[in-house]
């Protein structure tokens, strides 16, 4: 076994690269790199992508990269799956394995994929609150436009196979339960959240989750915003340009995010979110049920699309 540390990007198949750049753009994330086959976008902060689209007739998320903690942790993975260690192709650099979940999906293992500079943004927002004023003779005068992405934090990863998915990420990729949500009168588990196993560090409350479903497929990808007004920003732009909104805006419980999600042209679930927890494995994973009104805090009402992997099928 060995240790992934974070999610790198993000695997979508489509059949209009424009269409989705467009998309894209308009929910924060700048043009990378472009082929006839294939997209890159990337955010505001260090990777070089964070969202990768190859033309194709299915209009669906296929996959995610994750990063090994070391080089070390790259070899343990590939040997643990049977696969074979590889140099990444060129414009990508370093290394990488790339694995196939029980439900199909595809999993790159990455380590040494050079970064990128960090766009020219502004810095997050200082608020006042009951308790401290530390803004002081400074306005709040953010500019309107799309959000800015800055990183990806998480991916759901639905499919039939669950049990043997949660295994697939517990004993090949080390990764920790973070909490359970369960369904029906036998509590049969129906979502569970996977954070790195990095010991004492913290890192995001989930990285990964896996979801029981009758069909593979990503059922969203969360990228975070550079804090509250950015996120609110860019559901205003959003709306603005005539995109489809699905659910929110509202606090999660299972993670803590504010959330906000949107569908791309070709019917797949996107996040914006912001401020969610941290986790090391000293923490103490709880199991709840859907039935107790446990996807939010605060919310709309949840929409009749959400449940649903595409909207376009």
């Amino acid at each position: 076994m060995g240790i992934v540390s974070g999610i790198k990007y993000v695997r979508y198949s489509a059949p209009d690269l424009d269409v989705m750049q467009g998309f894209l753009e308009d929910f924060g994330l700048v043009l990378s790199r472009r082929t006839d086959k294939e997209l890159w976008m990337r955010g505001a902060g260090q990777e070089p992508v964070l969202h990768i689209t190859e033309i194709g007739s299915e209009r669906r998320g296929f996959g995610i990269g994750l990063q090994a903690a070391s080089l070390d942790d790259l070899r343990a993975i590939a040997d643990a799956a049977g696969v074979e260690l590889c140099a990444a192709p060129e414009h990508q650099g370093g290394k990488r394995a790339t694995l196939v979940d029980p439900n199909g999906l595809r999993v790159d293992i990455v380590y040494g994929m050079p970064q990128a500079d960090p766009l020219p943004i502004r810095a997050p927002l200082t608020l006042n609150d009951s308790r401290s004023s530390e803004r002081r003779g400074i306005y709040q005068r953010p500019m309107r436009g799309p959000s800015h992405v800055v990183r990806l934090e998480h991916a759901v990863l639905a499919g039939p196979n669950f049990e043997e998915a949660l295994s697939f990420y517990q004993t090949i990729l080390g990764m920790k339960i973070s909490d359970v949500i369960t369904a029906g009168e036998g509590g049969e588990a129906v979502a569970i959240f996977l954070h790195c196993g990095l010991g004492n560090a913290y890192t995001d409350h989930h990285t990964v989750a896996i979801m029981r479903y009758p069909e593979s497929a990503i059922d969203h990808a969360g990228f975070v915003t550079l804090d509250w007004d950015d996120l609110m920003l860019g559901h205003q732009h959003l709306k603005a340009a005539g995109h489809v909104h699905d659910w929110g805006i509202g606090r999660h419980i299972m993670g803590s995010e504010i959330f906000d999600y949107w569908r791309d042209p070709f019917g797949n679930k996107l996040e914006h979110c912001f401020d969610g927890d941290l986790v090391n494995d000293d923490h103490e994973a709880v199991t709840v049920s859907i039935e107790d009104d446990i996807l939010s805090i605060w919310s709309p009402p949840l929409s009749d699309s959400f449940t649903r992997l595409n909207t376009k099928d």
